[in-house]
Parts: structure tokens; sequence; C-alpha cells
């Protein structure tokens, strides 16, 4: 995988881009390494839960949630999408039809009758399950208002699912309410999609208070796993201006890896695959997959 991520790499300072004058940089001109493929899991779990978080739309969170969840299960992790924004953008993205559903992530949390095996459907892509979501979502936002323990909904919905998966991913809806409040004390992790766009970084550091809020007050043990900038174009100043302003606001938070932009991605979102089948020689299939062995790398997934 190492090898074809970095023969598809065809543009200038795009990570995995072996440079004429040494080795291979990243966009901000630190050096690559060399992620290796992780071994396969002889067993399953605990699982690592990752909040795809930011409160801009647009920025990559579900295409993020999909691929980089496929990827995962190419290298043989058990890998649960849970997707947690009403639109179920992250649903529709894996074959299934909001509209068609009897049971959904809004029952989950709000139906003590409803157990995790009850909602979690699986897709075409072996080792990748999904709790799906629908319009009804956005009710819970005003009932979880008079529950008790409202934070921690999510947290204990998912607590069956530890043992039997790897990482569980939750792909947020773009707001800072009580769903991702929610989403982000159920996580140990929170991975950032950033947009290459000025107007996207504004937001971030209102992000970044959030987080440190609920581990404050919620979630002592959650942490960043990684800022990852999306719909990069080699082609501008502009993208790589953005990038260098975010690893010099917040260091090596800032990942190696970066998603170009290409049509592939809306395409493999018509298609309802992700893009690793959908195009698995493309660079946008690559770039996911150096995500997933970056992550794995950094421990920020199992």
């Amino acid at each position: 995988m190492t090898q074809s991520a970095t023969a598809e790499s065809t543009l200038p300072g795009v990570p995995g881009r072996q440079q004429d004058d040494g080795p291979a940089t990243d966009v901000v001109g630190r050096p690559l390494p060399d992620f290796p493929e992780p071994p396969p899991r002889s067993t399953h779990g605990p699982a690592r839960i990752v909040a795809m978080c930011n409160q801009k739309g647009g920025v990559g969170k579900t295409t993020t949630t999909i691929n980089l969840g496929a990827a995962l299960a190419e290298y043989g992790r058990r890998v649960l999408l849970v997707d947690f924004d009403p639109q179920g953008a992250a649903s529709v993205g894996v074959g299934i039809s909001p509209h068609e559903l009897d049971l959904s992530v809004y029952n989950l949390i709000m139906d003590r009758d409803v157990e995790l095996s009850d909602v979690v459907r699986t897709t075409a892509v072996e080792g990748l399950d999904v709790v799906p979501a629908n319009i009804d979502l956005s009710a819970a936002e005003v009932q979880l208002v008079g529950e008790v323990a409202r934070e921690s909904i999510l947290s204990r919905a998912l607590r069956p699912a530890l043992a039997d998966y790897d990482v569980i991913l939750v792909d947020c809806q773009p707001s800072l309410g009580l769903l991702t409040v929610n989403a982000l004390t159920a996580a140990h992790g929170v991975l950032i999609p950033l947009e290459c766009e000025f107007f996207a970084l504004r937001g971030v550091a209102l992000l970044v208070e959030t987080i440190d809020k609920v581990k404050d007050r919620l979630n002592p043990d959650l942490e960043v796993d990684g800022i990852l900038p999306t719909m990069f174009d080699s082609r501008t100043l502009h993208s790589r201006e953005v990038v260098q302003r975010v690893h010099e606001a917040f260091g090596d938070t800032l990942l190696h890896t970066v998603i170009g932009r290409t049509v592939k991605f809306p395409d493999a979102s018509v298609a309802a695959e992700p893009i690793t089948a959908y195009a698995p020689t493309h660079r946008g299939a690559s770039a996911y997959r150096q995500l997933a062995r970056e992550l794995v790398a950094r421990g920020s997934t199992s």
C-alpha cells in the first residue's frame, strides 16, 4: 500500500511525493514518515471511539468518516460508523436509504427498549458496519434537554460495541449542540477535518475551546487525534497558506496526510461506495489509506 500511495501522488507537495532534492516531505515541509501497513489483528476490541467533528459544514466530515472507515477495514480492522447527523449522509454514502429505516440511531438513544444490535446494519465493505440516521435525529436535540445525564446518552448506547469493534467513527452534525457534545463525551479522540480555505480556519479555535470544556467537565480522557486538511488544491497558494497557518497554530496536531480536492469523492458518494471500492487506485483512495496508517502509527486507532 505504501508503494502505491507514493506512486499515485503526482502533484508536487502532496504527501508521498519524492522530491528531486531529497526525501519526501509533507505540505509544510516536514519529513514524511513511512507509515507501515498495520499488521492484521487476531482479536478485536476494545474499540477506540473517534468523533469526526467540525461545526462548519461541507468540510469533508462524512467523506472522511466513510473512507477512513473503509480503509481501516481493508487493513483488517472491525469498524463501526455511527451516523450522528440528521441529514443521514453517512448512511446514504454506504448504501442505506434513511427514508426506509425502521430503527435508527435516534431510537437507540431515545428508546431504552432498543439495543445496539437492533440498529446496526452491515455494508458492502467487509468489516464495516453502520448505525444509520435519518431526520428523526433532529428531534433528539430538544428531547435530550430534559434527560438525566443528557451528555452521556450516546456513550451508554455504544458501550456494548466496545468489545466487538476496533474503531468506532462518529460522524457529527455541523454544529456544537447537544448531539455533538454527546459524541465528544463518548469519544476517546477527535479528528478535525479542515477545509483548506481561510474562512474554515476561523471556527477551529471555537471548536478546540469546546473540546477543552468537554475534556474538563465531562470526559477527561478526550484527546485531539489530529487536524486533517481536506479539499487541498496544490495549484493554489491559498491552500498551502492555510495549511501553513494551521501548522503554526497547532504544531504536530496537524496530520501529515492531506486530502486533495477531486471529483472522484462526489462520484463515489453518488455510487454509495467508499472511494477505496469505487476507484481503488485513485490518489484519493491512497490518501485515505495513508490516513488510516498514520492514525494507527500515532496510536489514534488500534
